[in-house]
């Protein structure tokens, strides 16, 4: 685990009341922002096997050294993106738990979490990125003028007993949408 990544915590402690909702909602974070918006899109970065942090690679129960599937994708709200999203897992479970991450191209992973019935999701944690975070990194590469800090959640999502690592990196256009809560 490296020094920046041991701050993932089970609380959202000083992330601010009006981003609050959103860091907290355990339900689909997809579902949510379409509720919030007119048009909704996903753009994919990149997606196949790649190295993925350490702590991520524990959480996963892989080596550290040993390449994994990621997936990194921005979500779209009316035009403007508002969360970056990335997600792992151990490239053995392509063939047996998830083999239907490989076929969503431009649609949201939320929309098959949520639906599956089987799927569990485990509690979320939570994580200031800095701007020396590479998830940080990757995330403001979208934004003109990116603040210093971007707020972060993940969870792993469980299926027949194969984990797959969600993480959502917050973009400041995230506040700006209204609609129905």
């Amino acid at each position: 685990m490296t020094t920046s990544d041991k701050f993932w915590r089970g609380t959202a402690l000083g992330c601010g009341a009006e981003l609050a909702p959103w860091l907290r909602d355990r339900g689909s974070l997809t579902r949510r922002i379409r509720q919030h918006c007119t048009h909704f899109a996903v753009r994919g970065v990149r997606s196949g096997l790649a190295r993925i942090a350490p702590d991520e690679s524990a959480l996963l129960g892989i080596a550290p050294k040993q390449l994994a599937w990621s997936r990194e994708v921005f979500l779209y709200a009316d035009g403007r993106p508002v969360v970056f999203a990335h997600s792992a897992l151990a490239s053995r479970h392509l063939r047996g738990a998830w083999p239907a991450v490989l076929t969503l191209g431009n649609k949201p992973l939320g929309g098959f979490l949520f639906a599956h019935p089987l799927v569990e999701r485990m509690p979320l944690h939570y994580h200031v990125l800095r701007d020396s975070h590479p998830l940080y990194q990757r995330a403001a590469g979208v934004l003109g003028h990116p603040p210093h800090t971007l707020w972060a959640r993940r969870s792993l999502f469980y299926l027949r007993d194969a984990p797959l690592l969600v993480t959502e990196v917050f973009l400041p256009d995230i506040l700006t949408l209204t609609g129905p809560v």
